[in-house]
């Protein structure tokens, strides 16, 4: 049987809570990636997203040199186990409809990412198809009528 271990990424960048948001956009601007674990030592406590910084920064208009990562970041954060099975982490991902999802190992600490990436890599295209086809599936948009909104 697959297990994450065998399809994540290994030597993932971290950062702490109190780390700026630009700080963050510059590490995923550098390392070509949409989203950072948030750590406390070793243990996880959130995650950043570029769209985190996009809709809970920039949106706001927060200055990104002094916000902390705290002020914006996901703080609920779905992990699962390097020695889970792929199979039943692929079906948290459908069902949850998340891309990305930090790894630990058996202490609970920080040991690597698994991403929709990682199951292209790896795993069974026909698997991978399905899953991104179930995360993907957009919700039911809102007519609004505000600034952004669009409504006519």
């Amino acid at each position: 049987m697959t297990q994450v271990r065998d399809v994540m990424t290994l030597g993932v960048l971290s950062l702490s809570p109190r780390d700026t948001v630009l700080l963050a956009a510059q590490a995923m601007e550098q390392l070509n990636i949409g989203a950072l674990p948030v750590c406390e030592g070793p243990r996880v406590v959130g995650v950043i997203t570029d769209r985190d910084i996009v809709v809970r920064g920039v949106a706001l208009e927060l200055p990104m040199n002094t916000t902390p990562l705290s002020a914006v970041m996901s703080p609920q954060v779905e992990c699962v186990f390097e020695d889970e099975g792929l199979a039943e982490v692929i079906a948290k991902m459908q069902q949850s409809q998340i891309r990305r999802l930090p790894v630990l190992d058996n202490a609970e600490r920080l040991v690597g990412m698994l991403s929709l990436g990682d199951l292209a890599l790896h795993a069974d295209p026909a698997v991978t198809g399905i899953t991104l086809a179930d995360i993907s599936e957009p919700d039911r948009p809102l007519a609004t009528g505000g600034k952004a909104g669009g409504a006519a």
